[in-house]
């Protein structure tokens, strides 16, 4: 299946601004060397959430050891404040 694109017009207001819509949405703007804007809606993450998500072999471990719980090691719990 294609991409969807979808047209719109745009008009600003009395101070040169444009709505893109909701409010609290966050977009990454592209201009182009023919002066053309691209609004890509964006996210942001954390530098920890990026390396755990570049990290395949962790997430193949993570999704294995869910799938398999009967092989799970009990670990003794630790207590805070405690040495």
């Amino acid at each position: 299946m294609g991409a969807m694109f979808m047209d719109s017009l745009i008009e600003t207001d009395s101070r040169g601004r444009a709505s893109l819509g909701r409010p609290g949405r966050r977009y990454r703007l592209t201009e182009s060397s023919d002066g053309t804007l691209t609004l890509e809606p964006a996210i942001i993450m954390t530098e920890l959430e990026r390396r755990f998500l570049a990290n395949t072999e962790l997430q193949v471990q993570i999704d294995y050891a869910r799938a398999h719980p009967e092989q799970a090691v009990e670990r003794p719990r630790r207590r805070l404040g405690s040495q």
